[in-house]
């Protein structure tokens, strides 16, 4: 009689089939067990970065200052103390000479006061300072916002251009207040052609935003954006729209800054003759 041999014997084949069922669920139990990706939310990462790119760039001492008011501009800094260590001598340098050039020329009216603005140091620093320059103390110091097409922590990018959402730098007079979408505002006027010239097209104004708050800033680690407006906090702007007042000068201070008013030699004369006044 011709039949076929098993391959396997029945007990043989029970043993098989067992060792391959159990392979199968072991597979199966290892895919279970793979980690799966994550799905809870997380909070949003702070703004940082590390400290060597914080650094603003670098400005030069200006041409043309005369020894005696370099000397003088150096130990109204020194007077000021410990609120304004953070002004860069340099910026300091820049808004002193400004200042003195235009209170000569009768473009800024308010005597004694003058505000600056280091817009390349991190929003996350108060980098506004309003200082009474005869009696020689910080008079307002706050947090203030950039333009958001200037950068995120840092600004880096400058404009002048209408619809730019960029800071624009230069001198500028504050002007009059008025009660607007932020509350109460002060609108400036642009003192440099070409730099800032278009801040009243633009509404650049001094006013109060969330973003630019305290609160803001221990949530996230710096400040919001404007569309190219120094917006201040809204627990301090009154303050310092307050002490500014009407007819002052404000420097926004960049190293792109090309200005006809950083004048050492004008500046030299201006102090010579009437002081800080």
């Amino acid at each position: 009689m011709n039949f076929r041999t098993p391959l396997f014997s029945g007990k043989t084949s029970f043993w098989l089939l067992l060792l391959l069922l159990s392979g199968c669920q072991t597979a199966e139990q290892q895919q279970q067990e793979k980690p799966r990706p994550a799905t809870t939310r997380t909070a949003p990462a702070r703004a940082t970065a590390p400290a060597d790119t914080l650094q603003p760039p670098p400005l030069p001492p200006l041409a043309a200052v005369p020894a005696e008011l370099r000397r003088r501009i150096g130990q109204l800094h020194a007077a000021l103390g410990t609120e304004a260590a953070e002004l860069r001598p340099a910026v300091w340098e820049r808004a002193c000479v400004g200042y003195l050039v235009l209170r000569q020329q009768g473009k800024v009216r308010r005597s004694g006061l003058l505000a600056v603005a280091d817009m390349e140091l991190p929003s996350s620093s108060q980098r506004l300072w309003v200082i009474d320059l005869r009696a020689g103390k910080v008079v307002q110091r706050s947090y203030v916002a950039h333009g958001r097409g200037s950068g995120r922590l840092l600004a880096r990018r400058f404009s002048n251009r209408i619809k730019s959402a960029c800071t624009a730098l230069g001198f500028y007079r504050t002007a009059d207040t008025y009660g607007g979408s932020h509350g109460l505002s002060r609108r400036l006027r642009g003192l440099d052609a070409g730099q800032n010239s278009n801040a009243e097209d633009r509404y650049i104004v001094l006013h109060a935003a969330d973003y630019a708050g305290r609160a803001h800033l221990a949530r996230h680690g710096q400040l919001g954006y404007s569309r190219g407006c120094p917006a201040l906090p809204p627990e301090q702007y009154r303050a310092v729209i307050g002490a500014v007042g009407e007819g002052a000068c404000l420097l926004l201070s960049g190293a792109a800054l090309q200005s006809r008013w950083l004048d050492g030699a004008a500046a030299g004369r201006a102090f010579a003759a009437r002081g800080w006044n």
